[in-house]
């Protein structure tokens, strides 16, 4: 995919003597510079840098040569965020500098997208341990004071394979619930336990006393941990770190694979990488937001919460909820709709919603998801009948049947329900069920 969300800097992003320089974009004034400080634990911070950084030039499904992508950066109130995707989309990392891992003021809320090249991944490598590391991000500089010289970064755009990601991630990972926390020391020897690359089986970890193992079988509280080498990033800042936590949504006996969140901790910072459920899974096309987006109401709620949302460090549902005169399921579909334009994450240790500043297009969001322009023309073109627990759809030359589930679930008698069973979001029947659904709900109110 070709399309890309662009953004305007006033100059390239430079790595000068006194620390690199790096171009923002968005924000609530024209190109604000939104934090300067030191980072207090500069070994881990820059382990945590390179980390995010080593996502987002490989491909851990069908390995080709590195990816050249560039993880993107949030100042919001009192924290950092940095984040990137893997080349294959199937590893979302990211970075947080919580209050106490930053010495500086953030004067405003912006986002930006940061290239690492080599000459930055060598300084950051190079940093020991009572060097310091200070970063300034603004409309001239973001510097990252290191004791190397001076190399030019040149902006790329945001791949809108990325956008997607953003949205699914952050529908996924707010099902999740943390499921283990052990200490660095049992977690650099479940690291070191784990199959390399050439194992994709599909693995469980099980809580087992201070430690975790691993099963081929689901059961309830395990974490699924398919293409385990995806955790690798972890690696370098595991000997800073305190513990390691796992987060996934709940398993039962007869559980698919499943994305999950492994999570090491400093005190002062956060390195979490989620993995898609499967290494040849990419984020971007789980489907996960898709029956958020087909509400009626979802744009318009989107453009009333996309006003409202601060620059605070969590989003929460509530007080947005509150404010706006929504109910909180419409408020979290409107986040879906705002995920779109990647406005919208999740964070899973705060079990919060949290803010990017992107642009944000409402038109993204069907232009992201076939599906969901399929199942409007569908229901445009009346081609869904009910009859109580089931529906009959009509798609071409071809008839359908949709049943509705106790739960809240369609399945369908489509090839593509047939080869997927709901794990990549629902079918376009399905969809254009549940959007004649909520019509009619909406109507009996």
């Amino acid at each position: 995919m070709n399309a890309v969300a662009t953004y305007r800097y006033l100059g390239s992003s430079v790595l000068r003597p006194d620390g690199l320089a790096l171009q923002t974009s968005g924000g609530p004034a024209a190109n604000p510079r939104f934090f300067s400080g030191f980072l207090t634990t500069p070994r881990a911070a820059a382990a945590g840098l390179l980390a995010v950084a080593e996502v987002a030039r490989t491909r851990y499904h069908r390995p080709v040569a590195s990816a050249s992508l560039d993880p993107v950066v949030t100042g919001s109130r009192d924290r950092l965020r940095f984040e990137s995707f893997s080349g294959c989309c199937g590893v979302y990392a990211r970075l947080d500098a919580l209050p106490a891992g930053i010495d500086g003021d953030i004067v405003a809320h912006g986002t930006t997208n940061v290239d690492v090249n080599p000459p930055l991944r060598e300084a950051l490598a190079r940093v020991g341990g009572i060097d310091p590391l200070h970063l300034s991000v603004g409309p001239d500089d973001l510097t990252v004071s290191t004791m190397d010289g001076t190399v030019v970064e040149k902006k790329v755009p945001l791949p809108a394979r990325w956008l997607r990601g953003f949205a699914e991630v952050h529908v996924l990972a707010a099902t999740f619930a943390p499921r283990a926390e052990i200490s660095a020391a049992e977690a650099g020897a479940f690291l070191r336990r784990l199959p390399g690359a050439s194992d994709r089986s599909v693995l469980w970890a099980v809580p087992a006393g201070r430690s975790l193992r691993l099963t081929a079988r689901p059961v309830a509280g395990a974490v699924c941990l398919t293409g385990a080498d995806r955790l690798a990033a972890l690696r370098g800042m595991l000997r800073h770190a305190k513990t390691l936590r796992a987060y996934g949504p709940a398993v039962t006996a007869g559980s698919p694979p499943l994305p999950s969140t492994w999570e090491l901790d400093t005190g002062e910072l956060r390195l979490s990488l989620t993995l898609s459920p499967e290494p040849y899974r990419g984020f971007s096309g789980e489907g996960a937001t898709l029956t958020a987006l087909a509400g009626d109401d979802v744009v318009d709620d989107a453009d009333l919460i996309g006003v409202l949302l601060s620059w605070d460090s969590t989003i929460e549902v509530d007080a947005l909820s509150a404010a706006a005169g929504i109910d909180a399921d419409r408020v979290r579909a409107a986040l879906a709709q705002l995920g779109t334009a990647g406005r919208v994450g999740f964070d899973v240790a705060q079990g919060a919603y949290f803010h990017r500043v992107l642009p944000y297009d409402a038109g993204r969001a069907e232009r992201d998801n076939p599906r969901l322009v399929g199942a409007r023309a569908l229901v445009d073109a009346h081609a869904v009948e009910r009859d109580g627990a089931a529906a009959t759809v009509r798609s071409g030359d071809q008839v359908y049947r949709v049943r509705s589930h106790p739960d809240g679930r369609y399945s369908c008698s489509c090839p593509w329900w047939a080869k997927h069973q709901g794990q990549r979001g629902p079918c376009k029947h399905a969809l254009a069920v549940s959007i004649v659904d909520g019509s009619a709900e909406r109507a009996r109110s």
